[in-house]
């Protein structure tokens, strides 16, 4: 199975937890799985439009990463010197 990492808001943690304890899963893998699957189905029946214009941005509302590995975009694709 392949692993997919989320950075998510507290908001949607919450949800998230609100999810498992409505439906009884175990863990918030299981949510996430169940919540994605449920809006492909309902897509692909044509049922309703999944509309995910609300994450739009969403990964940019995530805490930043207190000390990263590379100062900037530019220096991530730089050639190194020496590394």
């Amino acid at each position: 199975m392949t692993q997919l990492n989320l950075h998510v808001t507290p908001e949607f943690q919450a949800d998230l937890r609100r999810l498992q304890r409505l439906r009884g899963l175990r863990s918030k893998s299981e949510a996430v799985r169940l919540a994605v699957r449920e809006a492909l189905e309902r897509d692909l029946r044509g049922a309703a439009r999944a509309d995910f214009h609300e994450w739009l941005g969403l990964g940019l509302r995530a805490p930043l990463n207190p000390s990263p590995q590379f100062a900037s975009h530019a220096d991530l694709w730089a050639e190194s010197s020496g590394r």
